[in-house]
């Protein structure tokens, strides 16, 4: 092996495989994923991908948004579901899993009170209302969030608008 090759390799993080290289067999890959990722997605796989993204995001926030939407009065479930949905012109829905399993865990905490209402509306419904902790909890959450958006739209380079 010529000079000028052994310093190209030498250059590049080639060993070779000269006696006493270090082996690279089972190293990880520092190669570009998106370049060995095959062919880009189309648009509906973009779509889709972008919709989990989104709705894994929100994942983490049901108990503020639930919270938020206590904020303006005390709610039952279906009501709650609906507020959520038209806030967001129907591009997100809760699934009452989700709903209902976010009451359980705000009611434990002390956060929300349920208690139930009275039949003259029809069938009897189980309504929940915001405690003091829960406008605390619901003031923190949203004060991490606005610190932890400005950080992301600065490292993602998002003017606001």
């Amino acid at each position: 092996m010529d000079h000028n090759t052994d310093r190209a390799r030498s250059e590049s993080g080639d060993q070779g495989s000269r006696p006493g290289a270090a082996s690279t067999a089972g190293a990880a890959s520092t190669a570009d994923p998106a370049s060995t990722a095959g062919p880009a997605p189309t648009a509906a796989q973009a779509d889709a991908t972008s919709s989990a993204f989104a709705a894994d995001l929100l994942r983490g926030h049901t108990d503020t948004i639930v919270l938020g939407v206590l904020r303006r009065g005390d709610s039952y479930g279906y009501e709650i579901h609906k507020a959520i949905r038209d806030a967001t012109g129907g591009g997100y829905e809760i699934k009452e899993a989700t709903l209902y399993a976010s009451f359980r865990r705000l009611t434990k905490d002390g956060l929300v009170e349920p208690y139930w209402g009275d039949e003259t509306q029809g069938g009897r419904r189980k309504y929940y209302r915001i405690t003091d902790a829960g406008r605390a909890v619901y003031r923190r959450n949203v004060g991490d969030w606005v610190a932890t958006r400005r950080i992301i739209d600065s490292l993602l380079d998002v003017k606001e608008s």
